[in-house]
C-alpha cells in the first residue's frame, strides 16, 4: 500500500462540507437504562434516522459529488448487499447520474425494493457463487462507467468518518468507540476522525462472530479472507477488508471484538423496547460488544455509532419474538 496515498483526517474535513448540503446531521441519543447498565455514559449516535436509513449516504455523496461531467453522464455501477446500494442509487438519483447497482439475490427484499424505489438499475447476483467485484469491474468497462465499491474506496472512507466527526463535535472527547465492520469504510473514517478529534480515544471494530475476518487480519498482521459468513448481519456479510480500510484500521484501531446473533437480537430489542428505535442487526454491533465489555466502561464517556435501520419489518419482528 506505499504507494497508495491513503486518506487523512483533512479528507474528513473536506467531505463533511462537501456533503453538509445534502446529509443529514444525526440525533445523538442518550439511554439511562444503558448508562445503568453498563455503568458508563453512553452517546448513540443514530445513523438509523441519515437519508435513506444508514450512514452510508454520507460516502455515497461525497464520492458522486467528485464525478466529473463526463462521469456524471455516464453514470455509476456499484455492488452491496443493501445499504451502500441504496445510498448510491439515492445520490445518483439527486445528482442526476444513471445508478446501475448489484445486490445479491438474497438480501433482504426490503432493501433491493428500496434501491429500485430510489431509480437504481438492480442486477441480482449469488453471493456465494459469483464475484461482485468482477462483474463490477466488467459493466465498468462494457458500458463507461465508474465504480464505487461499498468500502475500499477513499472518498468512501472520508465521507463515512464524517458520521464520527460530528459525534465527537458534538459530545466532546470519549474514552470509547465502538463501530460496527464489515469492509472497513465505517471504521477506518471513524477512526481517523478519533485520532483527530480524541486522542485517547480507544477505537473498536465490532464484527460478527460468524465473520471475524477482520479481527483475524488485525491480529495477525495480514489480510484474512473467509468464506461469506452466515450472520443476520447482512451488513457486515463480507469475505475480507478492503485494502486502504485494513492500513488505517491498524495503524488508528485499538482492536476489533466480535459478538453472536444472539447478542444483536439482544440489542435489537433493547433498541426497540427501550429508545424507540428500529436497528437492523449490522446496526446494533457496536452496543452489543460494549455489553460484552462493559466491566472495561465503568466510569468512562462511551460512544457507539448505530450505522442504519434498513430491516425488512416480517424479519425483524421473527427476530424479536424470540427475545424473552
Amino acid at each position: 500500500m506505499s504507494d497508495v496515498a491513503l486518506p487523512v483526517y483533512a479528507d474528513v474535513a473536506a467531505a463533511a462540507v462537501r456533503i453538509e448540503p445534502y446529509a443529514r446531521k444525526t440525533p445523538v441519543m442518550t439511554s439511562r437504562t444503558a448508562d445503568e447498565e453498563l455503568g458508563a455514559e453512553l452517546f448513540f449516535k443514530c445513523e438509523n434516522y441519515q437519508h435513506m436509513g444508514a450512514f452510508k449516504f454520507r460516502g455515497a455523496m461525497n464520492a458522486l459529488l467528485q464525478f466529473s461531467e463526463e462521469q456524471k453522464r455516464a453514470g455509476v455501477v456499484a455492488f452491496s448487499s443493501g445499504n451502500h446500494a441504496q445510498a448510491i442509487a439515492l445520490c445518483a438519483r439527486t445528482l442526476g447520474i444513471p445508478a446501475t447497482i448489484l445486490m445479491p439475490k438474497d438480501a433482504p427484499q426490503a432493501k433491493i425494493a428500496a434501491t429500485e424505489g430510489y431509480g437504481g438499475k438492480v442486477v441480482l447476483f449469488d453471493r456465494y457463487t459469483e464475484d461482485r467485484e468482477q462483474i463490477g469491474r466488467d459493466l465498468a468497462q462494457k458500458h463507461g462507467l465508474t465504480l464505487i465499491p461499498p468500502y475500499d474506496h477513499p472518498h468512501i472512507i472520508a465521507g463515512q468518518g464524517t458520521a464520527a466527526k460530528e459525534l465527537f463535535e458534538e459530545v466532546g472527547e470519549l474514552d470509547a468507540l465502538f463501530v460496527c465492520l464489515g469492509g472497513g469504510g465505517l471504521l477506518s473514517g471513524s477512526a481517523l476522525a478519533a485520532r483527530a478529534l480524541s486522542p485517547n480515544c480507544q477505537v473498536y471494530g465490532v464484527e460478527p462472530l460468524a465473520g471475524n475476518d477482520g479481527q483475524q487480519s488485525f491480529r495477525s498482521g495480514k489480510l484474512v479472507k473467509i468464506e461469506t459468513p452466515k450472520t443476520i448481519a447482512d451488513g457486515v456479510q463480507t469475505q475480507q477488508l478492503g485494502l486502504q480500510n485494513f492500513e488505517i484500521i491498524r495503524r488508528n484501531v485499538d482492536d476489533i471484538l466480535t459478538v453472536t446473533d444472539e447478542q444483536l437480537v439482544q440489542s435489537m430489542h433493547f433498541f426497540a423496547e427501550r429508545m424507540k428505535m428500529v436497528v437492523e442487526p449490522t446496526g446494533c454491533l457496536g452496543h452489543a460488544a460494549a455489553r460484552t465489555v462493559k466491566q472495561q466502561l465503568a466510569g468512562k464517556r462511551v460512544g457507539v455509532i448505530i450505522s442504519g435501520g434498513n430491516v425488512d419489518i416480517a424479519r425483524y419482528s421473527q427476530l424479536l419474538a424470540g427475545v424473552s
